[in-house]
């Protein structure tokens, strides 16, 4: 905990004040900007931009929900391996308690693994 008997001030009143002025800054800035912003009202900065061609048709097109689980699955044992990183340089000193706690951590990807692919999350359908 950060001492702040030197200020002369109490951690509550530090923590309000510090909480008063972030949000004393953010409204000056979000103020600020308002006031010197650029104010176009063309009804065309509404539509939907690609590449300079007009869009035909809805512009708002719904994709498949696979790709989405696809996506989130590929980022989970992907950010799995970033896990394993620390371990496999650190392996010889953790030791056997070391070896557990990856065997623990391998056991529950796995069950996340069989989970998503008894789910079909893993087929295009």
């Amino acid at each position: 905990m950060i001492s702040l008997g030197i200020f002369g001030i109490d951690a509550a009143v530090f923590a309000i004040v510090a909480l008063l002025t972030g949000a004393g800054l953010v409204w000056l800035a979000l103020w600020i900007a308002g006031l010197i912003s650029p104010r176009s009202f063309n009804p065309q900065k509404g539509e939907a931009y690609e590449c300079g061609i007009p869009t035909r048709g809805e512009s708002m097109a719904r994709f498949h929900v696979g790709y989405y689980l696809f996506a989130i699955l590929f980022l989970m044992f992907d950010v799995e391996t970033v896990f394993l990183f620390p371990w496999a340089v650190k392996m010889r000193a953790l030791g056997s308690e070391g070896i557990l706690c990856v065997a623990v951590f391998f056991a529950i990807l796995v069950l996340g693994l069989v989970y998503a692919w008894r789910k079909g999350a893993l087929e295009w359908k």
